[in-house]
Order: C-alpha cells, then structure tokens, then sequence
C-alpha cells in the first residue's frame, strides 16, 4: 500500500504574502476552469484552503483528504483545517487508492496534489482509473522554470553547501518536488490523456513584503503577454481519451415514406387529349 506524504508547511505557507498572492490567482483560475464543465460527481484531491468546486455546478463533490492527517471526530472542529464549503463533503483515504469506482467520476481537481505526494505516478495512474471517459482532471503545480522556482533551487543549494540551515532560505515549502509543465504533460500523454487548455500565471518576483508584491502589480499583464511560460504556476486540463470509443448521438425518429406515389400526369398526355 503506498502511502501519500502529507502536505508539510504548505497550508502553512499559503498564509504568507506570497501564498495569499498565490491562492488568490488559482482560486479565480480553477473558478473560470470548471464552471462549465458538467457530469455528476467531482472530487478535489487535497489543500482545503482552495475552494476549487465552488464555481462548479455538478450535484455530488467531495474533497479528499491525504489519509495520513487524522479528522477530528464529528462534533470537534480542527483548528487547522478551514471550514468545509457548502454541499461538499470531506473524504479520507490514500490518493494512490481512492474509494470510487472505476470510471465514476467527472472530474477531479489536484491542487499541488502530485508535487507533494510519494508517488506521484500512482496518484496520476488512479485518477486515470476513476475518472470516466472524455472526464477532465484539472492539475495546479508550481513552475520550477520560473523566478520562485530559480529562488528555491538557490535556497537548496546554499543548505547543501551550509550556507544556510534555516527555513528562511527556501522560498517554497520545502517538502515539494516540483514538477516541469513539459514533464508532466508527458506523463498525460502516457496515460491516453490529451491536453486541452491551462496556463501559467504569478510572474511577480519571489518576494516575501506584501508591499514589495504589491508594487510589481504591473508586471501581470506583460508576462501573460511576452512570457507566459515563466510563471511561477501552472495549470493544466486534460481529458480522458478511450481508444476505440465513439460518442454516439441519439437516434432521431425519421419521417415515414409514404405508402404510394401520386400520380404525375405528363405534357404529352394533356396534349394528345386536346387533339381528340
């Protein structure tokens, strides 16, 4: 049984400037993501803090949490997790072994999920399992060819040189692995996934001031522009391609032949009944 890493220091970390900055984008991306997308049954992998389904429209959602950190009991309420959404339930389990049935869902949400898991690839190979054909996943994860992910591996490498040994020099949570947008699309493609949209956002420098982020406001619109790809995150929708399958439309009833053909008199039978 693999079992899924908790996510450390990343609730955490999405308390700070940066991370309120962060949320803030992946909230009203995910919002214009799946407010469109229609089924039955949607499920968010992980990271409470993000309200991903509240824009979707779907009848039964549910938000999944790692099965290593423990739920209170019904009538005590955690201190650390917030408060869950309306109309959404809260599940516990193993990312790599959910409890749905194969091809049950519509559409699954994995905010920073694969990134902070232990294996990643039997995550994504279990959302390929439960996820219906032509169902979507949506996928958020930080950008490591970005300015945050430049300043996390400067960071790395100052403490494995001793440099540093604090906290304070990893920009990031530091128990994530962070996954390259080329690389991950790969993996989609393995697994008969075809991308259809997404995109990077958050080109505002690794900067921990309110302020000082505040100030490089400008910076959003030219890097949507000339450097889309430099964004400090990513997100990516897929859908689930079933080969040899073929969407069939309903069969309209067609309008019965009639059961005898009229009579159609001709120009050369009317002429020869002038003559006589």
């Amino acid at each position: 049984m693999t079992q899924a890493a908790p996510i450390i220091g990343l609730p955490l970390w999405l308390e700070t400037p940066p991370g309120r900055y962060l949320l803030d984008w992946e909230q009203a991306r995910i919002d214009a993501m799946v407010g469109d997308l229609f089924g039955f049954h949607a499920v968010q992998l992980g990271l409470p803090a993000l309200d991903g389904l509240r824009a979707n429209r779907m009848p039964h959602r549910w938000l999944v949490r790692d099965g290593d950190m423990a739920l209170p009991p019904p009538h005590v309420a955690a201190d650390t997790d917030p408060p869950l959404p309306p109309r959404v339930a809260a599940v516990q389990c193993d990312f790599a072994q959910l409890p749905f049935a194969t091809q049950s869902l519509d559409l699954l949400l994995l905010p920073h999920t694969l990134e902070f898991s232990a294996d990643p690839h039997a995550t994504l190979r279990e959302v390929e399992r439960v996820l219906m054909p032509e169902g979507r996943v949506v996928i958020l994860g930080f950008n490591p060819a970005s300015l945050w992910g430049l300043r996390q591996w400067l960071g790395r490498w100052a403490q494995r040189l001793g440099a540093a040994r604090t906290e304070r020099a990893l920009f990031l949570p530091r128990s994530g692995d962070f996954i390259a947008h080329r690389r991950l699309r790969d993996w989609l493609r393995l697994l008969d996934f075809e991308v259809e949209g997404g995109g990077f956002g958050c080109y505002r420098p690794a900067l921990r001031s309110q302020a000082w982020i505040d100030r490089w406001r400008w910076i959003e619109p030219a890097g949507d522009r000339w450097w889309p790809v430099f964004g400090a995150v990513y997100a990516v929708v897929a859908v689930k391609r079933v080969r040899g399958m073929r969407l069939i439309g309903p069969a309209w009833k067609r309008a019965p032949a009639p059961r005898t053909a009229p009579a159609v008199a001709t120009r050369r039978q009317h002429a020869e009944l002038q003559e006589d």
